[in-house]
């Protein structure tokens, strides 16, 4: 990461929920999972790059998981074996198709990472952990009033 980001200048998209934020039941879709320990926050200081938080709607809507079968998980050795509108009823297609949804994406404002120190601040565990707590409230907040202004799942 350290590469693409301060070498190549490259961007790079982290999704700081990790693998809960993909396994989340359709009940608790729009509630963000904790941040872990703030690892892409460390990186994007490290590399001196901008962290620009991002939020995402209708996403959690194209493929709900209404449940999870954990004896077929165990058995496929997949990290999560959903119930899904599709799934099982129609087989292993049924978790390859995703319904409509009318995505909205809200990019907020970005967190220049050099004014918040040099080395020590990247040292600086507490700090690190703070600013991944503080991006997951505005995200959430955020996806609060996006969700808030939609009419619809399909239409927006």
């Amino acid at each position: 990461m350290h590469r693409l980001l301060f070498d190549e200048r490259q961007l790079v998209l982290v999704f700081p929920e990790g693998r809960k934020g993909t396994e989340k039941l359709y009940r608790d879709r729009y509630r963000l999972r904790r941040f872990g320990r703030g690892g892409f926050v460390e990186a994007a200081m490290r590399a001196e790059a901008q962290l620009i938080p991002t939020c995402v709607v209708g996403a959690e809507e194209a493929m709900p998981a209404f449940g999870q079968v954990n004896v077929l998980r165990r058995l496929t050795g997949l990290i999560y074996f959903p119930i899904t509108p599709t799934f099982p009823w129609l087989g292993p297609l049924g978790m390859l198709g995703y319904l409509p949804a009318k995505f909205r994406i809200r990019f907020l404002e970005p967190i220049d990472t050099v004014e918040l120190g040099g080395e020590e601040a990247v040292e600086d565990k507490a700090l690190v952990q703070t600013l991944a707590q503080e991006i997951r409230a505005q995200i959430q907040e955020s996806l609060h009033e996006m969700l808030a202004k939609r009419k619809s799942v399909w239409l927006g």
